[in-house]
C-alpha cells in the first residue's frame, strides 16, 4: 500500500530483473549492430587480394604494433586468425585501406590467410586511432578518466573519432544528422561552407551570426560577400572555383612526397570519373558559383548534414578537378557512406542466413518432411505460448523453466505416440 513501511526484511534494494523481451530486444539489436558494421566484411578471407578496399571493417593491433612503431591496420579476417589473442583497437570502418597484417611492420608476424604480400601499402593512410587514440585530446576510448558522458562521432572526411563536446558546435540534440565534417576538415574544405548554410542540418548564414558556441577560443568570422552579385575576385585562374585555392596548394605541398595519390594528373581525375561513375554537370552550369554568390559565414566549428546531402554537391568538371586536389572525390559518391556500407552489411546478412530446418528438411523423403514440420509446428506454437506467460508477466526465465517445458513437451509427445492404434491391413 502506498505510504506503508517496508518490511524490515525487504529493506535490502531488489536485484534489477530484466524480462524476457528485454533480453531478446537487446539481442536483436546487437546482432543488427554486428552485421552492420562486420556484415559487409568477409570474416574468412583476407582482404588484401581485393587491393583498396571501398569500405572495410579495420582493427589494429597493439600487440604487434605498439605506440612507437610504424601504424598498421588489419581486415576483420585477419583479425581473428592472426590475432584472435591480442590486443586489437577496434576502428569501425575506414575507406581506401588495403590489409597490413603480416607486411613489413609486423616484425615476428606472418599472415596466416594470404602471406604473400607488399612491404607496404603505400596508398593507406593513418591517424592517431590506429594507436587507440581519438579526438584533438587525444584520448582513448573508453576514458576511464573521462567522468564526463559524451558520445564519439566520426568524421566523415578524416575519418577521425571527435567528443562532441570538442567539436565547436554541439552536435543537435535530436540526433538528426547523417555525417559531419570536423572543424580542421572545414577548415581544408572550405568550399563546404557555401553549402552549409543552404544544406547544414544547423545551418550557418550570414544572418545566424554567433549561432553556433566556439570552444576553441577562436572568435573570428570570415563573412563572405559577393560584389555585384557575383562570387569575389580573389586574382586566381579561373579553371578551379576559388572557395578552395588555397586549401588545394596546402594540400598539393603536403602530397609532394607522398608515394601514392588520389589525384597525381588532370587524366588521372578522368580515370577516376569514370571508374566511380560519376557523371559531370555542363561547365557552364556550376551550383557552388551560384551559392558562392550569396552570403555566407565561415566559423571554426563542425559541421552536421543531413541525409543524401552529398548529392547536391556540384559535380561540373572545376569543381571535380577541385575534390580530386583536395583529395575528397569520395564526397560525390553515395555509395561511400557509412550507411551505405552498413545497409550493405544487413542485405548480405539476411541472404546469408539460411533456416537450419530447411536444410535438413532437403535430406529426408516427403513422409519423413510432413512428420517433421507437425512437429516443428507443435514445437514452435507451445514454446511461444509458454514464453509469452514470462513475457506478460515482466519475469526472468530461468534454466529450470526451460527444461520443465521440453520435459512436459517430451510426455505430451509420448502419450500422443503412445494412443495410436495400428492396423494391418
Amino acid at each position: 500500500m502506498a505510504g506503508a513501511e517496508s518490511p524490515a526484511g525487504c529493506q535490502a534494494e531488489l536485484e534489477p530483473v530484466v524480462s524476457l523481451v528485454d533480453v531478446l530486444e537487446e539481442d536483436e539489436e546487437l546482432e543488427n549492430e554486428a552485421c552492420a558494421v562486420l556484415g559487409g566484411s568477409d570474416s574468412e578471407k583476407c582482404s588484401y587480394s581485393q587491393g583498396s578496399v571501398k569500405r572495410q571493417a579495420l582493427y589494429a593491433c597493439s600487440t604487434c604494433t605498439p605506440e612507437g612503431e610504424e601504424p598498421a591496420g588489419i581486415c576483420l579476417a585477419c583479425s581473428y586468425e592472426c590475432h584472435g589473442s591480442h590486443k586489437l583497437f577496434e576502428l569501425y570502418t575506414k575507406r581506401n585501406f588495403r590489409c597490413d597484417c603480416g607486411n613489413s611492420k609486423f616484425k615476428n608476424l606472418e599472415c596466416k590467410l594470404f602471406p604473400d604480400k607488399a612491404k607496404v601499402n603505400s596508398c593507406n593512410k593513418y591517424n592517431d586511432n590506429f594507436f587507440g587514440l581519438y579526438c584533438i585530446c587525444k584520448r582513448p576510448y573508453p576514458d576511464p578518466e573521462d567522468e564526463v558522458p559524451d558520445e564519439m562521432i566520426q568524421c566523415v572526411v578524416c575519418e577521425d573519432w571527435f567528443h562532441g563536446r570538442h567539436l565547436g558546435a554541439i552536435p543537435p540534440e535530436s540526433g538528426d544528422f547523417q555525417e559531419m565534417v570536423c572543424q580542421a576538415c572545414m577548415r581544408r574544405c572550405s568550399f563546404l561552407w557555401a553549402y552549409a548554410a543552404q544544406l547544414a542540418v544547423t545551418r550557418i548564414s550570414a544572418e545566424d551570426d554567433g549561432l553556433l558556441p566556439n570552444a576553441t577560443g577562436m572568435g573570428d568570422e570570415d563573412v563572405s560577400k559577393p560584389e555585384n552579385g557575383a562570387p569575389q575576385d580573389n586574382g586566381l585562374k579561373e579553371d578551379v572555383p576559388d572557395h578552395g585555392r588555397d586549401s588545394v596548394n596546402e594540400v598539393k605541398a603536403e602530397q609532394k612526397n607522398e608515394p601514392c595519390t588520389s589525384s597525381s594528373s588532370e587524366s588521372d581525375l578522368q580515370t577516376v570519373f569514370k571508374k566511380e561513375n560519376i557523371k559531370t554537370e555542363p561547365q557552364s552550369s556550376c551550383r557552388l558559383q551560384e551559392l558562392q554568390a550569396k552570403q555566407f559565414v565561415k566559423k571554426d566549428v563542425a559541421t552536421y548534414w543531413p541525409l543524401n546531402w552529398r548529392s547536391k554537391l556540384c559535380t561540373c568538371q572545376d569543381c571535380m578537378k577541385m575534390y580530386g586536389e583536395l583529395d575528397v572525390l569520395f564526397l560525390t559518391d553515395e555509395c561511400d557512406t557509412v550507411l551505405a556500407y552498413e545497409n550493405k552489411g544487413k542485405s548480405d546478412q539476411a541472404t546469408d542466413r539460411r533456416d537450419p530446418l530447411m536444410d535438413t528438411l532437403s535430406s529426408m523423403n516427403r513422409v519423413q518432411q510432413v512428420e517433421l514440420i507437425c512437429e516443428y509446428n507443435d514445437l514452435k506454437t507451445e514454446l511461444k505460448d509458454y514464453l509469452k506467460r514470462f513475457a506478460d508477466e515482466g519475469t526472468v526465465v530461468k534454466r529450470e523453466d526451460i527444461q520443465q517445458f521440453f520435459e512436459e513437451f517430451q510426455s505430451k509427445k509420448r502419450r500422443r505416440v503412445d494412443g495410436l492404434q495400428y492396423y494391418c491391413s
